[in-house]
């Protein structure tokens, strides 16, 4: 028999501790519990009088949770955008062919081009996102690239390179048909082709975006990679204005959607569904997206396109000077405040700026009023100008600001290349005359073979030189030090002691390498 004694009395009892939240109150916290699922989720169902935030609180929070709410997909744009997305199939002659699915590794431009230039600096043709030559010699191969519908009566934009050279073009729109299209221009420079597709006057198309993209905004990128049916992938813009080294009207879009070969000419959206700019090219190793793809900006694409459609080419101005960049060493050598402007290396005999009075080292500080920040600049707003408009150039000129207007010239489609100064023409000349501070020998011009009849020769540069490190070497023609011009190694000592009596910390030399003009600053010592 069980003994029912009380067990408080024993040492190792413990009382048993009394509920914290008495049952009313448990009932009370599930019933908050229940509203704010209710008011976060959207799935409560308690009505009843004892839900606390059935109140205009809770309205008030179920507002303000509403406003701070983002879109969790792009679901809604691409179905609207995906129809104007086409893919553009090319038949050519192996020789100028490209195509994504070939072996040949031989780049699919022409020699000298821009985006041949462009597929040398990034290590081969996986470098643009266009399409590579394939098959054996004389063969007729297949292309294939990306475009999208501008107009309801088939115009369409895609690359340049996809459509070089093409015997044949299709398009297959989303919905599977194929249409047959032709080139009605390109416009090798900025990559960019017009084609018109035939078969319909009721096309899907897209707008090209007014306003200019801002680093950190969604896009999407849409094409048709390796063949295999339109796709879409998304991103940020990452940077604009970004030089490649394509050629002087670079003002990509960086973008970091994932963009592959076989995307060329693919439309990048934003979430507008309008196009912010035309995939071009793609920084690859390995031949795949590593996050860094290049855009043309949708203003750009307008202004090409314009000129295509009516004329199946571009005009651009032209002035007919060599440009450079104005760094902070020139500018302190020419007295600027500011590192900004066109440095004129050399103004080509004959041309616009020639006859107007511009000379090698006058800076241009803006084109009809408006300030020009660089050299590129300064190429991308003369280029944008019809031929035959005349312009107002504010030019800083030996220290005093200036006014110079000019009737703009056209760009010429090819560039006349210079022959280079004969590589043996420094062989049984003189070893020159040492330039102090500077490390290098020079000798009058006339007395190099080939070097030219005025100015002085470099003829040794000591490696580890304030000359070297500003890219002089053997063969260079210094023609002016200081804005003035020089044809001994004294007159180029006294420019320099001239220079360092003036206070500045380094003199501007005109320097005549390989055929082209351009200014060095180079650092002088003091005393």
């Amino acid at each position: 028999m069980t003994d029912r004694s009380d067990l408080s009395n024993l040492p190792s009892y413990r009382q048993p501790r009394r509920p914290v939240f008495s049952a009313r109150k448990i009932a009370l916290m599930a019933s908050v519990v229940a509203g704010l699922g209710a008011a976060v989720y959207g799935f409560g169902t308690s009505t009843s009088p004892a839900d606390l935030f059935s109140t205009p609180a809770l309205a008030q929070v179920n507002n303000e949770v509403r406003k701070v709410e983002r879109p969790i997909g792009f679901a809604d744009i691409v179905e609207r955008v995906k129809p104007s997305v086409i893919s553009v199939k090319v038949n050519m002659k192996e020789k100028t062919a490209s195509n994504d699915d070939g072996d040949d590794s031989s780049s699919p431009f022409q020699p000298g081009s821009p985006m041949e230039r462009f597929f040398r600096r990034f290590g081969g043709p996986d470098g643009v996102p266009g399409l590579k030559g394939g098959g054996g010699r004389g063969r007729v191969v297949q292309g294939q690239g990306s475009g999208f519908f501008i107009s309801a009566d088939g115009f369409a934009v895609t690359n340049n390179h996809v459509v070089d050279g093409a015997d044949k073009v299709e398009v297959t729109t989303d919905d599977g048909k194929t249409y047959t299209a032709k080139v009605i221009g390109t416009d090798q420079r900025t990559d960019l082709a017009l084609i018109k597709v035939e078969g319909s006057s009721n096309f899907p198309f897209a707008k090209l975006a007014d306003g200019k993209p801002r680093i950190g905004d969604w896009v999407l990128a849409v094409g048709n990679p390796f063949g295999l049916g339109g796709t879409v992938t998304a991103g940020i813009v990452s940077a604009s204005g970004r030089d490649i080294g394509n050629g002087p009207y670079d003002d990509f879009i960086q973008i970091d959607a994932p963009v592959n070969k076989g995307n060329s000419g693919g439309p990048a959206f934003d979430t507008n569904g309008e196009v912010m700019g035309v995939n071009t090219a793609i920084y690859s190793p390995s031949g795949g997206s590593v996050g860094i793809a290049f855009s043309i900006p949708a203003s750009t694409v307008k202004s090409v396109v314009a000129q295509l459609k009516d004329k199946g080419s571009v005009s651009r101005g032209w002035i007919g000077v060599q440009i450079q960049p104005v760094t902070p060493d020139i500018a302190d050598s020419l007295g600027m405040k500011k590192a900004e402007g066109a440095l004129v290396a050399e103004p080509q005999a004959n041309g616009p700026a020639a006859k107007a009075g511009i000379e090698s080292g006058d800076v241009i500080t803006s084109v009809n009023g408006e300030s020009v920040k660089d050299a590129r600049e300064l190429a991308r707003t003369i280029g944008g100008l019809a031929p035959g408009a005349t312009v107002k150039l504010n030019v800083l000129h030996k220290g005093q600001d200036k006014v110079v207007n000019l009737t703009l010239g056209q760009l010429p489609n090819t560039i006349e290349a210079k022959a280079d100064i004969d590589k043996d023409s420094g062989k049984g000349a003189s070893r020159g005359t040492d330039v102090p501070k500077l490390g290098m020998t020079v000798a009058p011009a006339d007395s190099v073979a080939g070097a030219g009849k005025e100015g002085v020769v470099v003829t040794e540069v000591d490696p580890k030189s304030a000359a070297a490190e500003r890219g002089f070497k053997e063969g260079d023609v210094i023609l002016e030090v200081g804005g003035k011009s020089v044809s001994t190694a004294g007159e180029v000592r006294d420019a320099i002691n001239t220079a360092r009596t003036d206070n500045k910390n380094s003199v501007l030399m005109r320097v005549k390498s390989g055929g082209q003009s351009r200014f060095v600053a180079v650092p002088i010592a003091k005393g």
